[in-house]
Protein backbone atom coordinates (compact mmCIF):
# COMPACT_ATOMS: atom_id res chain seq x y z
CA UNK A 1 0.00 0.00 0.00
CA UNK A 2 1.66 3.27 -0.94
CA UNK A 3 2.22 5.53 1.75
CA UNK A 4 0.64 9.05 1.15
CA UNK A 5 3.17 11.80 2.95
CA UNK A 6 6.71 9.90 2.17
CA UNK A 7 8.78 12.12 4.35
CA UNK A 8 12.68 12.95 4.64
CA UNK A 9 13.91 15.17 8.09
CA UNK A 10 17.75 15.25 8.08
CA UNK A 11 19.03 16.03 11.88
CA UNK A 12 22.28 17.06 13.22
CA UNK A 13 23.15 15.04 15.48
CA UNK A 14 25.52 17.36 17.34
CA UNK A 15 29.15 16.40 18.08
CA UNK A 16 29.20 13.24 20.31
CA UNK A 17 27.85 14.25 23.45
CA UNK A 18 24.02 13.19 23.63
CA UNK A 19 23.11 16.16 25.78
CA UNK A 20 24.25 18.60 22.72
CA UNK A 21 21.22 17.08 20.97
CA UNK A 22 18.51 19.53 20.28
CA UNK A 23 14.57 18.44 21.63
CA UNK A 24 13.47 18.54 18.08
CA UNK A 25 16.22 16.41 16.96
CA UNK A 26 14.25 13.91 19.46
CA UNK A 27 10.86 14.51 18.48
CA UNK A 28 12.18 13.82 14.56
CA UNK A 29 13.14 10.06 15.80
CA UNK A 30 10.52 9.42 18.02
CA UNK A 31 8.16 10.34 15.28
CA UNK A 32 10.68 8.02 12.30
CA UNK A 33 9.45 5.13 10.52
CA UNK A 34 13.44 4.71 9.53
CA UNK A 35 16.75 6.23 10.56
CA UNK A 36 19.91 6.46 8.29
CA UNK A 37 22.37 6.97 10.65
CA UNK A 38 26.28 7.77 10.43
CA UNK A 39 29.10 6.62 12.10
CA UNK A 40 30.32 9.67 14.60
CA UNK A 41 26.99 9.63 15.60
CA UNK A 42 26.14 8.36 19.00
CA UNK A 43 24.18 5.38 19.55
CA UNK A 44 22.66 6.06 22.64
CA UNK A 45 20.44 8.45 20.53
CA UNK A 46 19.14 5.53 18.69
CA UNK A 47 17.24 5.08 21.86
CA UNK A 48 14.59 7.62 21.27
CA UNK A 49 13.99 5.72 17.90
CA UNK A 50 11.67 2.86 19.38
CA UNK A 51 9.72 2.23 16.44
CA UNK A 52 11.77 2.73 13.57
CA UNK A 53 13.94 0.37 11.14
CA UNK A 54 17.59 1.20 11.91
CA UNK A 55 19.94 1.27 9.42
CA UNK A 56 23.76 2.34 9.55
CA UNK A 57 25.11 4.17 6.43
CA UNK A 58 28.49 5.04 7.88
CA UNK A 59 31.81 4.75 6.86
CA UNK A 60 34.24 3.01 9.52
CA UNK A 61 37.87 2.78 8.94
CA UNK A 62 37.56 3.97 4.95
CA UNK A 63 35.12 0.96 4.88
CA UNK A 64 31.88 2.22 3.05
CA UNK A 65 28.66 0.49 4.35
CA UNK A 66 26.85 2.32 1.77
CA UNK A 67 27.93 4.08 -1.23
CA UNK A 68 26.30 7.68 -1.60
CA UNK A 69 24.28 6.85 -4.30
CA UNK A 70 23.01 3.44 -2.28
CA UNK A 71 21.91 5.79 0.74
CA UNK A 72 20.05 8.18 -1.93
CA UNK A 73 18.41 5.22 -3.12
CA UNK A 74 17.42 3.89 0.50
CA UNK A 75 16.40 7.53 1.37
CA UNK A 76 13.82 7.43 -1.35
CA UNK A 77 12.86 4.19 -1.37
CA UNK A 78 12.28 3.63 2.17
CA UNK A 79 10.06 7.04 2.30
CA UNK A 80 7.33 5.79 -0.26
CA UNK A 81 7.60 2.29 1.27
CA UNK A 82 7.75 3.11 5.09
CA UNK A 83 6.93 7.06 5.39
CA UNK A 84 8.92 9.08 7.88
CA UNK A 85 12.90 8.34 7.27
CA UNK A 86 14.96 10.25 9.29
CA UNK A 87 19.10 10.66 8.00
CA UNK A 88 21.03 11.44 10.99
CA UNK A 89 24.22 13.12 10.75
CA UNK A 90 27.11 13.55 13.03
CA UNK A 91 27.43 17.30 13.74
CA UNK A 92 25.50 19.53 11.70
CA UNK A 93 24.15 18.39 8.29
CA UNK A 94 24.98 21.33 6.42
CA UNK A 95 28.60 21.73 7.78
CA UNK A 96 30.30 19.46 5.34
CA UNK A 97 27.42 16.84 6.18
CA UNK A 98 25.58 16.36 2.36
CA UNK A 99 22.48 17.32 4.07
CA UNK A 100 21.91 19.73 1.37
CA UNK A 101 21.80 17.10 -1.49
CA UNK A 102 20.38 14.35 0.36
CA UNK A 103 17.52 16.51 0.53
CA UNK A 104 17.70 17.62 -3.30
CA UNK A 105 17.36 14.24 -4.62
CA UNK A 106 14.54 13.41 -1.83
CA UNK A 107 12.38 16.62 -2.60
CA UNK A 108 13.14 15.74 -6.85
CA UNK A 109 11.58 12.50 -6.09
CA UNK A 110 8.41 14.07 -4.49
CA UNK A 111 9.24 13.28 -0.75
CA UNK A 112 8.40 16.65 2.28
CA UNK A 113 11.44 17.47 3.19
CA UNK A 114 12.64 19.19 6.37
CA UNK A 115 15.94 19.60 8.47
CA UNK A 116 16.69 19.77 12.34
CA UNK A 117 20.20 21.87 12.58
CA UNK A 118 22.93 20.11 14.89
CA UNK A 119 25.34 22.06 16.84
CA UNK A 120 28.57 21.52 15.04
CA UNK A 121 32.01 19.95 15.95
CA UNK A 122 33.70 22.82 14.40
CA UNK A 123 31.84 25.33 17.38
CA UNK A 124 31.34 22.81 19.81
CA UNK A 125 34.82 20.85 20.33
CA UNK A 126 36.83 23.70 20.37
CA UNK A 127 34.70 25.39 22.97
CA UNK A 128 34.77 21.87 25.04
CA UNK A 129 38.08 22.39 25.40
CA UNK A 130 37.74 26.72 26.38
CA UNK A 131 38.80 27.70 23.46
CA UNK A 132 36.94 30.26 21.82
CA UNK A 133 36.82 31.20 17.86
CA UNK A 134 36.34 34.92 18.28
CA UNK A 135 37.61 36.86 21.06
CA UNK A 136 38.04 40.66 21.40
CA UNK A 137 41.91 41.34 20.59
CA UNK A 138 42.37 37.83 19.48
CA UNK A 139 40.25 37.11 16.51
CA UNK A 140 37.59 39.41 15.02
CA UNK A 141 36.30 36.14 12.60
CA UNK A 142 36.96 32.56 11.62
CA UNK A 143 37.15 30.04 8.87
CA UNK A 144 35.84 26.70 9.05
CA UNK A 145 37.33 24.72 6.00
CA UNK A 146 37.25 20.61 4.82
CA UNK A 147 40.72 19.62 4.66
CA UNK A 148 40.52 17.31 1.95
CA UNK A 149 37.80 18.17 -0.91
CA UNK A 150 36.29 15.71 -3.13
CA UNK A 151 39.04 15.46 -5.35
CA UNK A 152 40.86 14.10 -2.54
CA UNK A 153 43.23 17.18 -2.42
CA UNK A 154 43.85 20.28 0.07
CA UNK A 155 41.08 22.64 -0.20
CA UNK A 156 42.81 26.03 -1.79
CA UNK A 157 40.98 28.03 0.84
CA UNK A 158 43.55 26.96 3.58
CA UNK A 159 45.94 28.69 1.46
CA UNK A 160 43.78 32.21 2.22
CA UNK A 161 42.89 31.60 5.43
CA UNK A 162 46.54 31.18 6.24
CA UNK A 163 46.76 34.70 5.32
CA UNK A 164 44.23 36.32 7.77
CA UNK A 165 44.31 36.65 11.59
CA UNK A 166 40.72 34.65 11.80
CA UNK A 167 40.93 31.33 13.52
CA UNK A 168 40.72 28.69 11.14
CA UNK A 169 39.10 25.23 12.05
CA UNK A 170 39.89 22.40 9.97
CA UNK A 171 37.93 19.42 9.45
CA UNK A 172 38.68 16.40 7.92
CA UNK A 173 42.62 17.91 7.92
CA UNK A 174 44.29 15.50 9.84
CA UNK A 175 46.37 13.05 6.29
CA UNK A 176 47.40 16.57 5.29
CA UNK A 177 48.39 17.73 8.44
CA UNK A 178 52.07 18.64 7.06
CA UNK A 179 50.66 20.58 4.11
CA UNK A 180 48.66 22.80 6.01
CA UNK A 181 51.87 23.66 8.82
CA UNK A 182 53.52 23.96 5.59
CA UNK A 183 51.29 26.75 4.33
CA UNK A 184 51.12 28.22 7.67
CA UNK A 185 54.68 28.94 7.86
CA UNK A 186 54.84 30.05 4.21
CA UNK A 187 52.84 32.64 5.53
CA UNK A 188 55.16 33.51 9.05
CA UNK A 189 53.28 31.84 11.40
CA UNK A 190 55.08 28.90 12.38
CA UNK A 191 54.50 30.68 16.04
CA UNK A 192 50.96 30.25 15.98
CA UNK A 193 49.35 28.14 18.60
CA UNK A 194 47.45 24.97 17.38
CA UNK A 195 45.02 22.87 19.31
CA UNK A 196 44.10 19.32 18.16
CA UNK A 197 41.41 17.55 18.74
CA UNK A 198 40.47 14.07 18.75
CA UNK A 199 36.77 12.95 19.73
CA UNK A 200 35.24 15.93 21.08
CA UNK A 201 33.08 15.92 23.28
CA UNK A 202 32.71 12.46 23.92
CA UNK A 203 34.88 10.46 26.90
CA UNK A 204 37.43 9.44 24.47
CA UNK A 205 38.73 13.05 24.10
CA UNK A 206 42.36 13.93 23.42
CA UNK A 207 43.93 16.80 23.03
CA UNK A 208 47.13 18.00 21.96
CA UNK A 209 48.46 21.66 21.98
CA UNK A 210 51.55 23.24 19.97
CA UNK A 211 52.74 25.19 17.28
CA UNK A 212 52.52 25.59 13.83
CA UNK A 213 56.27 24.47 14.36
CA UNK A 214 55.74 21.70 16.53
CA UNK A 215 52.44 20.10 16.19
CA UNK A 216 53.37 17.47 14.03
CA UNK A 217 55.43 16.49 16.87
CA UNK A 218 53.15 16.74 19.43
CA UNK A 219 50.57 14.40 16.84
CA UNK A 220 53.04 11.72 16.54
CA UNK A 221 54.01 11.48 20.24
CA UNK A 222 50.81 11.36 21.19
CA UNK A 223 49.51 9.11 18.33
CA UNK A 224 46.62 11.72 17.39
CA UNK A 225 44.54 10.27 14.99
CA UNK A 226 41.04 10.70 13.09
CA UNK A 227 38.25 11.74 13.76
CA UNK A 228 40.19 15.15 14.96
CA UNK A 229 39.81 19.33 14.89
CA UNK A 230 42.71 21.10 13.85
CA UNK A 231 42.07 25.22 15.65
CA UNK A 232 44.41 26.96 14.43
CA UNK A 233 45.04 31.04 15.86
CA UNK A 234 45.70 33.11 18.72
CA UNK A 235 42.35 32.28 20.79
CA UNK A 236 44.12 28.55 21.15
CA UNK A 237 46.26 30.31 23.83
CA UNK A 238 43.08 31.49 25.93
CA UNK A 239 42.54 27.51 27.24
CA UNK A 240 46.35 27.90 28.72
CA UNK A 241 45.42 31.25 30.30
CA UNK A 242 42.18 29.78 31.65
CA UNK A 243 43.83 27.12 33.07
CA UNK A 244 46.77 29.18 35.07
CA UNK A 245 44.13 31.49 36.01
CA UNK A 246 41.84 28.33 37.98
CA UNK A 247 45.30 27.01 39.06
CA UNK A 248 46.67 30.35 40.87
CA UNK A 249 43.17 31.54 42.38
CA UNK A 250 43.18 27.45 44.27
CA UNK A 251 46.57 28.41 45.22
CA UNK A 252 45.40 31.33 46.74
CA UNK A 253 42.46 29.94 48.44
CA UNK A 254 44.66 27.73 50.53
Amino acid sequence: MPINNPKLTVVGAGPGDVELFTLKGIRALENADVVLYDALVNPELLEYAKHAELIFVGKRKGCYAYQQEQINDLIVSRAQSHGHVVRLKGGDPFIFGRGAEEMEIAAAAGLEVAVVPGISSSLAVPAYQNIPLTKRGSSESFWVITGTTKEHKLSNDIKLAAKSSATVVILMGMSKLGQITKLFRESGKKDTPVAIIQNGTTPEERVGIGTIATIEDVVQELKLTNPSIIVIGEVVRHREQLLNLQSEIAQNAH
